[in-house]
């Protein structure tokens, strides 16, 4: 059976593109392999009505919602393979079928790569955050830290510090001298050892241990990890794959399509900074535009 379009990816980016696409009509297949980037985070904040809710209970109503339109697909699979034809594009599944379509969109996010640090992935998405705007509010006024990974880490200190008192940790790097005093004009400290390990019971963070032996003591830590593509079938399509600041962004145009025709990208592998809110409105933006190709060539 070909469909109209395959969504490689249900998280929010994928999800809205189907259902927009599924609200036209079309036929539609999701293949979602059910690991969304945000799993390790108990809530998801920000997002209109649903602020604090868990991100897998949104994804789930939204696939059950998804679901009760005729035409849709869904598929717990991972899509190992893609190639394209002069009619579209044909995606293999780990389990061994092939699924085809006339149009594309690529929703399958990325994979964050975390500093080999005891104690900072069990905390992942709890008390080792990402994004302030996301997750800061609940840590107002404690004690906050900013990992150092790259010269903007400087950057996201000052950011943080809006939202409590705030330490760079250094991890050992190097800080160049104007970025040093403008920290210290707005009450940044920085802390140049190298970071041991992260302390506190269970997934509560207390204290950061050096390796010198000193404790310093902190209630949630900001990092900017590096990330990449989760899956391998961008590159597979030939799309062009931009190096962002954090990682990979594929490249889109203001109707999230590729350099591949017919063939779209979504979410956190097409944009910068990530969100749900900006996932969920580009998976619209994807989808309503693979809607039109469909319709008029």
């Amino acid at each position: 059976m070909k469909h109209d379009a395959i969504i490689v990816g249900g998280g929010f980016a994928g999800l809205a593109a189907a259902t927009y696409l599924a609200r036209a009509r079309r036929s539609v297949c999701v293949i979602d392999t059910g690991q969304p980037r945000n799993r390790f985070a108990t809530a998801s904040h920000g997002f209109l009505g649903f602020d604090g809710s868990r991100p897998q209970a949104i994804l789930a109503r939204a696939r059950d919602q998804l679901s009760a339109y005729p035409g849709v697909r869904m598929i717990d699979a991972e899509a190992v393979a893609a190639r394209s034809s002069e009619d579209g594009f044909s995606v293999s599944l780990s389990s061994g079928e092939e699924i085809s379509a006339r149009k594309a969109v690529l929703a399958f996010g990325l994979r964050d790569m975390l500093e080999p640090i005891p104690g900072l992935g069990e905390r992942w998405g709890r008390t080792v955050l990402h994004c302030p705007y996301c997750h800061g509010f609940e840590f107002a006024d404690r004690r906050l830290g900013v990992l150092y990974r790259t010269p903007m880490s400087a950057h996201q200190a000052r950011l943080i510090a809006e939202w409590g008192p705030t330490t760079l940790y250094l991890n050992g790097a190097g800080l160049d001298p104007e970025s040093a005093a403008t920290l210290a004009e707005q009450g940044v400290e920085v802390e140049p050892g190298k970071v041991r390990r992260l302390v506190g019971e269970h997934e509560a963070l207390s204290a950061i241990e050096l390796e010198d032996g000193r404790t310093s003591p902190v209630e949630a830590l900001y990092v900017a990890p590096q990330s990449c593509l989760s899956s391998p079938i961008a590159e597979q399509l030939g799309v062009v794959i931009d190096e962002g600041l954090m990682g990979p962004v594929i490249r889109t145009d203001a109707d999230k399509m590729t350099n591949v025709p017919g063939l779209y990208a979504a979410g956190d592998i097409a944009r910068a900074p990530h969100s749900v809110s900006w996932a969920v409105a580009d998976g619209v933006t994807a989808g309503t535009s693979a809607h039109r190709a469909l319709v008029f060539g």
